[in-house]
């Protein structure tokens, strides 16, 4: 029981690997990872309940409870604005539950600058529990300043990233 107490620590102590893996001025690829000691389903589970772990200060509500995620084709990564209206962060083009999520779309300032993307979200299986590797690609008219994004979209996403383990962590109850 110790050994089990000790791995979910370290679980949740260790830093999400993050990645700007390419960049140049009309395009991005970022790439993060977190590992849980989890069943792979469990992760894939409290990763399509982006309101209970998103930053709410990476929201244009104000409130990540206004996040949700609809895990079919079509579906989609979106926010609620309680007085009106809302933002379609990304669209859901492939589900292979327990293994991948594929979403298109623009985040964040990026919907403004004739960009668009890819997120390209992977659960792997991991001696000990699961892995959740997050990939996103970006790529279009940005003003010739998508490198200069590159390493704020990663941080971004990176810190989602961890606040997803820290949440599943706990066992998805929040």
């Amino acid at each position: 029981m110790r050994y089990l107490v000790l791995a979910a620590i370290l679980a949740v102590s260790e830093p999400a690997a993050a990645e700007v893996v390419s960049a140049d001025a009309h395009g991005f690829e970022v790439s993060n990872s977190v590992s849980l000691v989890l069943p792979i389903n469990q992760a894939y589970a409290a990763f399509a309940r982006p309101g209970a772990w998103w930053s709410d200060e990476h929201t244009y509500s104000g409130k990540a409870a206004n996040m949700r995620l609809a895990l079919q084709p079509g579906g989609c990564f979106c926010e609620t604005n309680p007085e009106g209206g809302g933002v379609e962060h990304l669209r859901v083009s492939v589900v292979q539950p327990n293994e991948r999520i594929v979403m298109t779309g623009s985040l964040g300032p990026l919907l403004y600058e004739a960009a668009s993307g890819v997120m390209d979200v992977k659960f792997e299986r991991i001696a000990g529990g699961s892995r959740v590797v997050m990939n996103y690609r970006a790529a279009g008219f940005a003003k010739g300043n998508a490198d200069k994004m590159a390493a704020v979209v990663d941080t971004v996403l990176a810190e989602q990233l961890r606040r997803y383990r820290a949440f599943a962590a706990r066992g998805a109850r929040k």
